[in-house]
Protein backbone atom coordinates (compact mmCIF):
# COMPACT_ATOMS: atom_id res chain seq x y z
CA UNK A 1 0.00 0.00 0.00
CA UNK A 2 1.40 3.74 -0.75
CA UNK A 3 1.87 5.86 2.00
CA UNK A 4 -0.51 9.07 1.53
CA UNK A 5 0.64 10.70 4.63
CA UNK A 6 -2.73 11.78 5.27
CA UNK A 7 -3.76 9.56 8.04
CA UNK A 8 -5.20 12.23 10.82
CA UNK A 9 -5.22 15.14 8.27
CA UNK A 10 -8.43 17.23 7.97
CA UNK A 11 -9.64 17.46 4.89
CA UNK A 12 -12.93 19.67 3.91
CA UNK A 13 -14.87 18.19 0.78
CA UNK A 14 -17.77 20.37 -0.41
CA UNK A 15 -20.57 18.80 -2.13
CA UNK A 16 -20.06 15.89 0.13
CA UNK A 17 -24.08 14.86 0.14
CA UNK A 18 -23.83 12.74 -2.55
CA UNK A 19 -21.97 11.65 -6.52
CA UNK A 20 -18.32 12.66 -6.33
CA UNK A 21 -18.60 14.58 -3.41
CA UNK A 22 -19.68 11.72 -1.12
CA UNK A 23 -16.99 9.32 -2.75
CA UNK A 24 -14.32 11.90 -2.52
CA UNK A 25 -15.19 12.22 1.15
CA UNK A 26 -15.84 8.56 2.12
CA UNK A 27 -12.35 8.51 0.53
CA UNK A 28 -10.47 10.66 2.63
CA UNK A 29 -12.44 8.99 6.16
CA UNK A 30 -11.50 5.59 5.00
CA UNK A 31 -7.78 6.77 4.85
CA UNK A 32 -7.87 8.04 8.10
CA UNK A 33 -8.70 11.80 7.58
CA UNK A 34 -10.45 13.94 9.91
CA UNK A 35 -13.71 15.18 7.29
CA UNK A 36 -15.67 18.30 7.37
CA UNK A 37 -18.18 17.11 4.47
CA UNK A 38 -20.22 20.42 3.47
CA UNK A 39 -23.41 20.56 1.66
CA UNK A 40 -26.32 22.35 1.51
CA UNK A 41 -28.29 18.63 1.95
CA UNK A 42 -26.86 16.13 4.34
CA UNK A 43 -24.51 14.13 3.76
CA UNK A 44 -24.45 10.46 5.52
CA UNK A 45 -22.64 9.91 8.53
CA UNK A 46 -19.67 7.96 6.90
CA UNK A 47 -18.88 11.09 4.71
CA UNK A 48 -17.25 12.34 7.88
CA UNK A 49 -18.64 15.59 9.82
CA UNK A 50 -21.36 17.18 8.24
CA UNK A 51 -21.73 20.77 8.08
CA UNK A 52 -24.82 22.19 5.99
CA UNK A 53 -22.67 25.19 3.88
CA UNK A 54 -23.76 27.19 0.60
CA UNK A 55 -20.56 28.13 -0.51
CA UNK A 56 -21.80 31.36 -2.49
CA UNK A 57 -22.12 32.61 0.99
CA UNK A 58 -18.80 33.69 1.85
CA UNK A 59 -20.24 34.62 5.56
CA UNK A 60 -21.34 30.88 5.45
CA UNK A 61 -17.94 29.92 4.20
CA UNK A 62 -16.17 31.35 7.24
CA UNK A 63 -18.07 30.64 9.61
CA UNK A 64 -17.89 26.88 9.09
CA UNK A 65 -13.90 27.47 8.68
CA UNK A 66 -13.79 28.70 12.21
CA UNK A 67 -16.05 25.44 13.12
CA UNK A 68 -13.28 23.11 11.68
CA UNK A 69 -10.12 24.97 12.77
CA UNK A 70 -12.27 25.41 16.47
CA UNK A 71 -12.66 21.45 16.51
CA UNK A 72 -9.57 20.51 15.12
CA UNK A 73 -7.16 23.09 14.94
CA UNK A 74 -6.04 23.13 11.53
CA UNK A 75 -6.90 22.36 7.76
CA UNK A 76 -4.99 20.20 5.39
CA UNK A 77 -6.89 19.64 2.39
CA UNK A 78 -9.66 21.37 0.56
CA UNK A 79 -11.93 19.37 -2.14
CA UNK A 80 -13.67 22.33 -3.99
CA UNK A 81 -16.40 19.81 -5.40
CA UNK A 82 -19.87 21.38 -5.07
CA UNK A 83 -21.26 22.64 -8.33
CA UNK A 84 -24.72 22.58 -10.26
CA UNK A 85 -25.93 22.50 -13.72
CA UNK A 86 -28.60 25.11 -15.56
CA UNK A 87 -28.59 23.74 -18.92
CA UNK A 88 -29.87 26.02 -21.68
CA UNK A 89 -28.51 27.33 -25.55
CA UNK A 90 -27.24 30.57 -25.46
CA UNK A 91 -29.97 31.43 -27.77
CA UNK A 92 -32.39 28.91 -29.67
CA UNK A 93 -33.21 30.19 -32.96
CA UNK A 94 -36.36 27.84 -34.78
CA UNK A 95 -38.58 28.82 -37.80
CA UNK A 96 -37.02 32.38 -38.42
CA UNK A 97 -37.20 33.48 -34.86
CA UNK A 98 -35.62 33.54 -31.12
CA UNK A 99 -37.60 31.29 -29.38
CA UNK A 100 -35.36 30.71 -26.08
CA UNK A 101 -32.24 32.13 -24.05
CA UNK A 102 -29.92 31.27 -21.33
CA UNK A 103 -31.66 33.16 -18.65
CA UNK A 104 -29.69 35.41 -16.54
CA UNK A 105 -30.72 33.62 -13.52
CA UNK A 106 -29.30 30.48 -15.00
CA UNK A 107 -26.12 31.71 -15.72
CA UNK A 108 -25.98 33.98 -11.84
CA UNK A 109 -26.67 30.49 -10.34
CA UNK A 110 -23.79 28.54 -11.80
CA UNK A 111 -21.63 30.91 -11.53
CA UNK A 112 -22.71 31.49 -7.98
CA UNK A 113 -21.57 28.08 -7.26
CA UNK A 114 -19.07 26.67 -9.51
CA UNK A 115 -16.74 29.68 -9.74
CA UNK A 116 -17.67 32.27 -6.66
CA UNK A 117 -17.81 29.03 -4.86
CA UNK A 118 -14.72 27.96 -5.47
CA UNK A 119 -13.17 31.62 -4.70
CA UNK A 120 -14.80 31.88 -1.08
CA UNK A 121 -13.43 28.80 0.08
CA UNK A 122 -10.27 29.26 -1.20
CA UNK A 123 -9.79 32.16 0.33
CA UNK A 124 -11.28 31.51 3.77
CA UNK A 125 -9.08 28.17 3.85
CA UNK A 126 -6.03 29.37 2.24
CA UNK A 127 -4.54 31.42 5.58
CA UNK A 128 -4.70 28.20 7.71
CA UNK A 129 -3.13 26.23 5.06
CA UNK A 130 -0.29 28.81 5.04
CA UNK A 131 -0.36 29.14 8.83
CA UNK A 132 -0.43 25.20 9.31
CA UNK A 133 2.76 25.19 6.59
CA UNK A 134 1.09 24.01 3.64
CA UNK A 135 -1.62 21.34 2.23
CA UNK A 136 -3.50 21.03 -1.22
CA UNK A 137 -6.09 22.74 -2.86
CA UNK A 138 -7.93 20.52 -5.08
CA UNK A 139 -10.60 22.28 -7.50
CA UNK A 140 -13.20 20.33 -9.48
CA UNK A 141 -13.09 21.49 -13.24
CA UNK A 142 -14.49 19.10 -15.97
CA UNK A 143 -13.51 17.95 -19.87
CA UNK A 144 -16.50 19.84 -21.00
CA UNK A 145 -14.47 22.58 -20.63
CA UNK A 146 -11.65 21.67 -23.04
CA UNK A 147 -13.86 21.05 -25.88
CA UNK A 148 -17.07 23.01 -25.17
CA UNK A 149 -20.22 21.39 -24.52
CA UNK A 150 -23.63 22.05 -26.11
CA UNK A 151 -26.02 23.88 -24.34
CA UNK A 152 -23.86 24.94 -21.15
CA UNK A 153 -21.89 28.29 -21.56
CA UNK A 154 -22.56 29.05 -17.74
CA UNK A 155 -21.25 25.41 -16.49
CA UNK A 156 -18.20 25.28 -19.19
CA UNK A 157 -17.12 29.39 -18.53
CA UNK A 158 -16.97 28.10 -14.95
CA UNK A 159 -15.08 24.95 -15.24
CA UNK A 160 -13.00 26.89 -17.42
CA UNK A 161 -12.62 29.46 -14.95
CA UNK A 162 -11.54 26.92 -12.37
CA UNK A 163 -8.31 26.18 -14.33
CA UNK A 164 -7.29 29.94 -14.23
CA UNK A 165 -7.85 30.42 -10.64
CA UNK A 166 -5.92 26.43 -10.08
CA UNK A 167 -2.89 27.76 -12.09
CA UNK A 168 -2.75 31.76 -10.29
CA UNK A 169 -3.10 30.17 -6.92
CA UNK A 170 -0.58 27.35 -7.97
CA UNK A 171 1.84 30.21 -8.29
CA UNK A 172 0.95 32.80 -5.63
CA UNK A 173 0.39 29.95 -2.66
CA UNK A 174 3.75 27.69 -3.69
CA UNK A 175 5.83 29.22 -1.61
CA UNK A 176 4.14 28.13 1.53
CA UNK A 177 4.41 24.74 0.95
CA UNK A 178 1.02 24.96 -0.54
CA UNK A 179 -0.29 22.78 -4.15
CA UNK A 180 -3.22 23.57 -6.15
CA UNK A 181 -4.24 21.26 -8.89
CA UNK A 182 -7.92 20.66 -10.67
CA UNK A 183 -9.30 17.23 -11.98
CA UNK A 184 -11.64 17.76 -14.72
CA UNK A 185 -13.99 14.45 -15.01
CA UNK A 186 -15.66 13.11 -18.01
CA UNK A 187 -18.98 11.18 -18.43
CA UNK A 188 -19.37 10.26 -14.10
CA UNK A 189 -22.04 7.79 -13.16
CA UNK A 190 -24.15 10.30 -11.01
CA UNK A 191 -27.57 11.33 -10.74
CA UNK A 192 -27.71 13.75 -13.51
CA UNK A 193 -26.66 10.62 -15.89
CA UNK A 194 -29.27 8.39 -14.49
CA UNK A 195 -31.65 10.60 -16.00
CA UNK A 196 -30.49 10.12 -19.21
CA UNK A 197 -31.68 8.06 -22.20
CA UNK A 198 -29.68 5.11 -22.70
CA UNK A 199 -29.03 5.73 -26.25
CA UNK A 200 -27.29 9.11 -24.65
CA UNK A 201 -25.02 7.20 -22.44
CA UNK A 202 -24.29 4.62 -24.98
CA UNK A 203 -23.13 7.66 -27.19
CA UNK A 204 -21.06 8.60 -24.52
CA UNK A 205 -19.34 5.01 -23.95
CA UNK A 206 -18.85 5.18 -28.17
CA UNK A 207 -16.55 8.13 -27.83
CA UNK A 208 -14.84 6.88 -24.41
CA UNK A 209 -11.67 4.90 -25.38
CA UNK A 210 -11.85 2.69 -21.73
CA UNK A 211 -15.14 1.76 -23.03
CA UNK A 212 -17.70 2.60 -19.79
CA UNK A 213 -18.46 5.60 -17.92
CA UNK A 214 -16.86 7.00 -15.04
CA UNK A 215 -17.62 6.16 -11.55
CA UNK A 216 -17.32 8.63 -8.30
CA UNK A 217 -14.89 6.24 -7.00
CA UNK A 218 -12.24 7.09 -9.84
CA UNK A 219 -12.43 10.37 -9.34
CA UNK A 220 -11.97 10.47 -5.56
CA UNK A 221 -8.81 8.13 -5.84
CA UNK A 222 -7.79 10.85 -8.43
CA UNK A 223 -8.39 13.63 -5.43
CA UNK A 224 -6.69 11.80 -2.82
CA UNK A 225 -3.68 11.18 -4.67
CA UNK A 226 -3.43 14.66 -5.91
CA UNK A 227 -3.42 15.62 -2.00
CA UNK A 228 -1.12 13.05 -0.77
CA UNK A 229 2.87 13.11 -0.49
CA UNK A 230 2.81 10.82 -3.76
CA UNK A 231 1.93 14.33 -5.34
CA UNK A 232 4.42 16.50 -3.25
CA UNK A 233 5.78 18.25 -6.12
CA UNK A 234 2.43 18.29 -8.57
CA UNK A 235 1.02 21.70 -8.73
CA UNK A 236 -1.01 23.97 -11.30
CA UNK A 237 -2.18 21.00 -13.29
CA UNK A 238 -5.58 19.85 -14.22
CA UNK A 239 -5.35 15.91 -14.40
CA UNK A 240 -7.87 14.65 -16.51
CA UNK A 241 -9.72 11.45 -15.58
CA UNK A 242 -12.30 10.84 -18.02
CA UNK A 243 -11.63 7.38 -19.62
CA UNK A 244 -9.74 9.10 -22.76
CA UNK A 245 -12.57 10.50 -24.04
CA UNK A 246 -10.63 14.27 -25.23
CA UNK A 247 -8.93 12.29 -27.18
CA UNK A 248 -11.44 9.86 -28.06
CA UNK A 249 -13.95 12.91 -29.28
Amino acid sequence: MIETGLKDKVVIVTGAAAGIGLATAERFVAEGCRVAAWDVNEAPENAGVFQKVNVADAGEVEAAVAEVVDRWGSIYVLVNNAGIVRDAQLVKYKGGEVVSQMTDEAWEAVISVNLRGVFNCTRAVAPHLIAGGGGAILNASSVACLNGNFGQTNYVATKAGVIGMTKTWARELGKFGIRVNAVAPGFIKTEILGAMPDKILDAMVGHTPMGRIGDPSDIAEAYLWLASDAANFVTGTTLSVDGGLVIGT
